[in-house]
C-alpha cells in the first residue's frame, strides 16, 4: 500500500524558512513526476513545484527563486526548502506523486502539513 507522509510544517514570521519532507512507502511504477501543491483557506489547491525522475525541477507562480525541490532517491524522501516566506505562502502543503502508463494515470497524495507565515 502506498503512503505519502508530509512533515516539517509550522509557523514562522515573514522572511523565515521551513523545510518540508515527504516520506514515501510502497512501490509506484511509471512515475512521471513528484511534487508539492498547496491550498490556502478558501482557495483551490495550486501547484508549487515538481521534479521529474531525472531530477528536472520546475516552479510555479510566486515561489520561483524562493523554493527548492529535491529528492533523496535512496531514502525515497521528497523535500521542499522554502526561504523568504511570505504571508501568502500560508496554507496546507501536500506531497504528490503522479504516475502514468499508456492511458492509465493516478495521483497519490499525502494528508498535508500546515504552513503559517505571519507578518
Amino acid at each position: 500500500q502506498v503512503q505519502l507522509v508530509e512533515s516539517g510544517g509550522g509557523s514562522v514570521q515573514t522572511g523565515g524558512s521551513l523545510r518540508l519532507s515527504c516520506a514515501t512507502s510502497g512501490t509506484i511504477r511509471n512515475i512521471k513526476s513528484r511534487g508539492w501543491f498547496r491550498q490556502a483557506p478558501g482557495k483551490e489547491r495550486e501547484l508549487v513545484a515538481t521534479i521529474t525522475p531525472g531530477g528536472s525541477a520546475n516552479y510555479f507562480g510566486s515561489v520561483m527563486g524562493r523554493f527548492t525541490v529535491w529528492r533523496n532517491n535512496a531514502k525515497e524522501i521528497l523535500y521542499l526548502q522554502m526561504d523568504d516566506l511570505k504571508p501568502e505562502d500560508t496554507g496546507v502543503y501536500y506531497c504528490n506523486i503522479w504516475r502514468k502508463c499508456l492511458g492509465d494515470e493516478h495521483d497519490y497524495w499525502g494528508r498535508g502539513t500546515q504552513v503559517t507565515v505571519s507578518s
